[in-house]
């Protein structure tokens, strides 16, 4: 058996029918709030076990008397007994005084029999077990029994309960051992490696805050609410706000989103972690959502963690409603998980990933080159240098600054292209490089060092035009791989929309083969009941015969007694 149990209000008889009826809900008409299709609770227990029995009770307020019911959902029940219709079986109790009496919805008849089918179906014997199971519950609260659990192909319990004797865990391909020992490893890691298989993992981080007085017990013990950004280094926050609604979003808080970026603390080990953790009015719905999907090593290590109460979450909980705006949230944490790794990745051990933005100011520089080369008289006052084009008029005409020092004492004789006023000299700020050349040797004179000088040249232009080109080719490939990206992603999508349409079909072939077989179970069922009135008739018919033959028997011998 599986027990939930809480010390909540409980539930009162009429919540209990809703609750145990499929497709209803008091909140189908409140957008974004769990609890609005009305399924829940049914798929959730059938898909642990077979069958369930809930015990409920309400504390009275504001007048009313305090009630408890007991109600089943058994697949049990409507298999061996050929129910077509679902039938769920209730009964209420009413506090009178200090003692329990029946509360009698419709007849005192179909109470006993609810009772009869409860106790026949459920693992308790008799009445007195039932009400034994509400010495659990306090003043009001309500205890969940799922029994006849589900086993795997192997015969053994799809739940683990041997494992861990404080933990529920499940088998399969959810739970991989290689992960198990990674988690031993690596501690900050830990919850990314198990919450697929241990339920007390999952638990631990389903809340991002927990309310005062809020306890969750498993097994014994207490569930530790687990904070997922204290696993990170290096983190950093940013806010995201819906491009769609940005009027609204000035105006309800709910359309921002404050998302954490950072490095989970064994990132350096460069173990393959990464995902956002995505939680929707403090629920946990996105456990660990991978939304890169890097060819190499990129990405790893990166944890993101934010609320989004603007999407939509499925009916299932265990994701989002595909939207428009869920689909350009997941373009820009995709946005922000490559900005965050290309600068920061290389505090965690990877080489630090260059990806320049594009300037035009190289393109302006290379284009002033050109035409000073084509144009070899053009210098900065308007006027044909005297003697032939000089270094220093020549560098005049490139942006940027280079200064040159020389020692205030010189043992040789100026230069004639030095001689000339400071006014007529290249301005510091039109010199190109931005580089600053010191002579420290008193020896040395500025005449000397001018001609020399390795100004803008032609080598210089080729470099400068090799680096552009370099960077040009570091964006194609940035832009190449993503395009790869989102090939890849496209991919992916077209085998989630072929899987998808495999599972329509097998659906659509289990609904035939259900219909078809339901067919033939009502044909058959058809022909028994026609045999059994065939038969009926003729045992009617051989009655009737034989009431004749005694009537006459009699009369004979009445005759023969005369």
């Amino acid at each position: 058996m599986l027990v939930v149990q809480d010390n909540g209000g409980g539930m009162t008889p009429d919540k209990m029918r809703q609750c145990m009826s499929l497709g209803y809900s008091a909140k189908s008409k409140l957008a974004n709030t769990i609890g609005q299709y009305g399924n829940g609770f049914k798929t959730s227990t059938m898909r642990l076990g077979a069958d369930v029995v809930v015990f409920s009770r309400c504390w009275g307020k504001y007048g009313e008397s305090t009630t408890q019911s007991v109600g089943m959902l058994s697949y049990s029940f409507l298999r061996d007994t050929g129910k077509e219709d679902i039938v769920v079986p209730m009964i209420d109790y009413e506090k009178m005084g200090e003692t329990w009496n029946m509360q009698v919805k419709s007849s005192s008849d179909c109470w006993q029999r609810n009772l009869e089918t409860i106790v026949q179906w459920s693992p308790y014997e008799s009445e007195e077990d039932l009400l034994r199971q509400f010495n659990f519950l306090d003043d009001q609260g309500t205890r969940i029994i799922i029994y006849n659990l589900w086993e795997d192909e192997e015969g053994s319990l799809e739940l683990d309960l041997d494992a861990d004797q404080h933990d529920i865990q499940i088998r399969g391909a959810n739970r991989d051992e290689k992960k198990i020992q990674m988690a031993n490893m690596y501690s900050s890691s830990r919850h990314f490696l198990t919450y697929r298989h241990s339920l007390r993992s999952y638990t631990s981080i389903l809340y991002r805050r927990i309310p005062p007085g809020f306890r969750i017990i498993l097994r014994g013990k207490d569930v530790d609410h687990h904070n997922i950004a204290d696993d990170l280094i290096h983190t950093k926050e940013l806010v995201y706000k819906p491009a769609a609604s940005a009027d609204a979003a000035a105006k309800d808080p709910n359309m921002l989103a404050v998302v954490t970026l950072g490095f989970v603390k064994d990132a350096r080990c460069h173990i393959d972690i990464q995902g956002f953790n995505v939680y929707h009015k403090n629920r946990l719905i996105k456990p660990f959502w991978r939304v890169w999907n890097a060819a190499g090593s990129d990405g790893r290590g990166v944890i993101g963690i934010l609320e989004a109460n603007f999407v939509e979450p499925a009916h299932d909980k265990q994701g989002f409603e595909r939207t428009i705006a869920l689909s350009r949230l997941e373009a820009r944490l995709v946005h922000l998980q490559k900005t965050f790794w290309s600068e920061n990745c290389h505090l965690i051990g990877y080489a630090q990933r260059r990806h320049p933005k594009k300037s035009a100011l190289p393109e302006k520089k290379a284009s002033a080159i050109a035409k000073d080369k084509s144009n070899p008289k053009h210098n900065t006052k308007g006027n044909p240098p005297k003697g032939g084009s000089s270094p220093a008029l020549a560098a005049s005409n490139i942006e940027g600054r280079t200064r040159f020092e020389t020692p205030a004492r010189n043992h040789h004789k100026p230069s004639p292209s030095l001689e000339k006023p400071q006014s007529e000299c290249p301005s510091a700020d039109k010199v190109a490089g931005n580089v600053q050349v010191k002579t420290e040797d008193t020896s040395v004179d500025a005449s000397f060092l001018f001609p020399y000088s390795t100004l803008p040249s032609t080598t210089d232009m080729v470099l400068k035009l090799k680096e552009e080109n370099g960077r040009l080719r570091n964006s194609l490939r940035n832009v190449l791989h993503d395009l790869q990206y989102e090939k890849d992603k496209s991919k992916s999508l077209e085998n989630q929309i072929h899987e998808m349409k495999q599972k329509i079909d097998k659906m659509d072939q289990e609904q035939e083969q259900f219909v078809s077989s339901f067919s033939e179970e009502r044909s058959r069922r058809d022909k028994e009941e026609e045999n059994l009135r065939r038969r009926a008739k003729e045992a009617s018919e051989t009655i009737q015969g034989l009431l004749r033959k005694v009537r006459i028997l009699e009369a004979t011998s009445a005759m023969h007694s005369h």
